[in-house]
């Protein structure tokens, strides 16, 4: 098949995404991450980054990753097993692990890699995996990895644990494991994680819980949803944390017992076969888990401006949330792109969200709440929105 046949096919592909309506593009910022976005020389107010505690243009934090760089050089130069495990990196695990409450700790260059690394690698032939039906895409990756090991899966409707447990009751799997979101990405709310626990405890099985969008926010001092809903650092868990979102920074970890932490060291094909991240990076991350565990200020300022936009948009189709992602409800995908383009014409970058990302006739904007934003910020989000919508 000639190269151009090749093109041919992708372009009609191309062409039945564009048909329905989900094209997707990228915008370029001529500026840092933060409140405020330069994209094509205008300035609009960023409702659009998962920069939940303002960290990503944190000075202090850029800082630290300049001075690690002069420090450490620009790059890992290896694998972590190989020779790129430096003292920044060793360093962030320890810190991480204390952080959390648990044993011991990995770090991965992103969030993806992280997931990928923990189901396939605990479950294969003759084990089970329990997913709840709306976790991230790479959760669902990590489960059909899974399965190709051999492992049978099992998709649980959203957080409905009187199926998970019925499925669990069932299964002669010899190993099992649950695999929940702890926030979920695009609808905002909480897996009802000690329940989830009661389940994994009755059932003798792991619990793997991605926190990507709970760490850093959630818990007495950010250390996550465990640490809001109360539930001790146990080894049945391992807990997977993204970097980049309320950190500011990038990367991720999976925290777990001693045990479970060396046995993805040993086996997690994720971690063994990739460049370890710059130790420049870990040095920031260092200074950002600082700022996280004394942002008390910055996390009661992020929930002031989440009650104030649920409060504004009483009455609208606003999912139930109480975290920094707040999907408002279009059900159109066209009319979800349309709100969001009037959106940007006022000032205001508000992406809208369309399957296969959501499912069918749920189209929706999703306003991502920062503690950067200021109360003058979520008024002209609002204004904005008894306007259009």
């Amino acid at each position: 098949m000639s190269a151009s046949r090749l093109d041919t096919q992708l372009a009609a592909e191309l062409a039945d995404i564009a048909a329905a309506g989900l094209t997707r593009r990228r915008r370029v910022l001529d500026s840092p991450a933060g409140r405020i976005a330069r994209v094509d020389g205008q300035e609009v107010l960023n409702f659009a980054s998962n920069d939940y505690l303002g960290l990503a243009g944190n000075a202090e934090i850029a800082q630290a990753l300049a001075d690690g760089a002069l420090r450490w050089g620009a790059g890992s130069g290896a694998s972590h097993l190989v020779s790129g495990h430096l003292t920044p990196h060793d360093q962030l695990e320890n810190e991480i692990a204390a952080f959390t409450g648990f044993e011991r700790a990995l770090t991965f260059s992103t969030g993806y890699l992280a997931n990928l690394a923990v189901t396939p690698t605990l479950a294969g032939r003759g084990d089970a995996v329990f997913a709840d039906k709306l976790n991230h895409a790479s959760l669902i990756d990590a489960m059909q990895l899974a399965k190709a090991n051999g492992a049978e899966v099992q998709r649980y409707p959203h957080n409905d644990v009187a199926a998970l447990e019925r499925q669990l009751a069932a299964s002669n799997a010899a190993r099992k494991v649950i695999v929940t979101d702890a926030v979920f990405s695009m609808d905002g709310d909480l897996a009802p994680l000690p329940l989830i626990f009661e389940l994994a405890e009755r059932h003798d099985a792991w619990l793997v819980i991605d926190d990507a969008h709970g760490f850093g926010v959630l818990g007495r001092h950010g250390e996550g949803s465990l640490a809001h809903f109360n539930l001790p650092a146990l080894p049945r868990i391992l807990l997977m944390g993204t970097l980049g979102k309320a950190a500011g920074v990038g990367g991720a970890f999976v925290a777990g017992s001693a045990i479970a932490i060396d046995y993805l060291l040993n086996k997690g094909r994720s971690y063994i076969f990739t460049t370890a991240a710059p130790p420049a990076i870990a040095c920031a991350l260092s200074k950002s888990l600082h700022i996280i565990r004394d942002g008390d200020a910055l996390r009661a300022n992020l929930m002031a401006r989440i009650a104030q936009l649920r409060d504004g948009l009483a009455g609208k189709p606003l999912l139930p949330s109480a975290t920094a992602i707040q999907p408002y409800i279009v059900g159109d995908n066209e009319a979800a792109v349309a709100l969001s383009k009037a959106l940007w014409e006022r000032g205001l970058w508000v992406p809208a969200i369309r399957p296969p990302t959501v499912p069918k006739g749920t189209a929706r904007l999703r306003i991502s709440v920062s503690a950067a934003h200021t109360a003058g910020d979520i008024d002209h989000l609002l204004s904005a929105l008894k306007e259009l919508a």
